[in-house]
């Protein structure tokens, strides 16, 4: 039987809806707040260092960028004062919060993000264990320091690195290129590796205009150029391989480079953009020849929320670059 850990600080529930709060006998809606779901757990019912708040109640398809950015400034604000905290969070856009509370994080107290795939009415629903974990990490000295996590199916991610890879497994989450950093076993956390943190960021707001356009085989530029019509302040890109465009795509997107943000991921969920292994043209080589900047191992959706926070904070290109570093390798 699974054993609480003694408290090394106090935790905070944050809850922002999704699956772990929905019932219903015949399609799954929102029904639980926060105080219920911690009621629904013996261990986390009897323990007086957790406290639990509702900040929204959606499914996370529903989320907007400012649900997504209070829920991130709640979890920061309460790990400045040393509280542990624990988001409870819809699976759909979870990987997408976490990483731009992982870009505002600026504190030593863990943010853990978790969640459910199968509603708390459901036969063998798996939200009060996936809670139970989480509050396990967030309350751990091993997890201090680390930034946001994410712990699901009894795993530990960083969300850096955090994707959603199956739609109906227990164990939802994955993290392709580095493997999970640790476990929770019988209410016990096991971190075997860390990843470096990234200087924090603090946008005033998310109202700036960021798109992901993705790229395939024989793409002609005209979803990129509808892309650019709309003005925006910055655009994540997709390329094929491992940093490769045909050369009237990367020529269209190198222009646009020097006037915005463009910022390139691979299409494969592992693996980053080459330095110089292919010299024909649109090759990696002559990507890095341009102003576009390569976002390593980072995910579309992870890319485009911390390119957000880069534009809203009022980073120049240059900074922008600068940021992105620390992911291309």
């Amino acid at each position: 039987m699974a054993s609480r850990p003694p408290a090394s600080r106090r935790v905070r529930i944050l809850a922002a809806g999704g699956t772990i709060a929905m019932g219903g006998p015949s399609g799954a809606t929102p029904q639980l707040d926060a105080s219920a779901m911690v009621a629904a757990i013996p261990d986390l019912a009897d323990g007086d260092h957790i406290d639990a708040v509702d900040v929204v109640n959606k499914p996370s398809a529903h989320l907007t960028l400012a649900d997504q950015l209070e829920v991130c400034r709640q979890a920061r604000d309460a790990a400045r004062r040393g509280i542990g905290v624990v988001v409870t969070h819809g699976t759909d856009s979870l990987e997408e919060t976490a990483m731009l509370c992982d870009v505002i994080h600026d504190a030593e107290a863990p943010i853990v993000f978790t969640g459910a795939i199968r509603p708390a009415t459901a036969a063998g629903a798996d939200g009060p264990a996936n809670l139970l974990d989480a509050v396990s990490v967030a309350n751990s000295d091993e997890a201090s320091g680390m930034g946001v996590l994410v712990v699901f199916g009894g795993e530990i991610h960083h969300a850096r690195c955090a994707r959603k890879t199956d739609t109906t497994s227990l164990v939802a989450f994955s993290s392709p290129q580095t493997g999970p950093l640790g476990r929770v076993t019988e209410g016990h956390p096991t971190i075997w590796s860390r990843l470096p943190r990234n200087p924090p960021l603090d946008p005033p707001a998310l109202d700036k205009l960021v798109h992901v356009v993705p790229t395939g085989a024989g793409d002609d530029g005209t979803l990129a150029r509808a892309a650019l019509d709309t003005e925006p302040d910055g655009v994540v890109i997709g390329t094929l391989g491992a940093g490769h465009l045909a050369p009237p795509l990367l020529e269209l997107w190198a222009e646009a480079a020097e006037r915005i943000p463009i910022v390139a991921y691979c299409r494969p969920e592992r693996g980053v953009v080459l330095q110089g292994t292919y010299g024909y043209a649109g090759s990696e080589q002559d990507l890095r020849d341009t102003g576009i900047i390569p976002v390593g191992f980072l995910s579309p959706q992870a890319a485009r929320m911390k390119l957000l926070a880069c534009v809203a904070s009022g980073l120049s290109v240059e900074e922008v670059r600068w940021a992105f570093r620390q992911d291309d390798g």
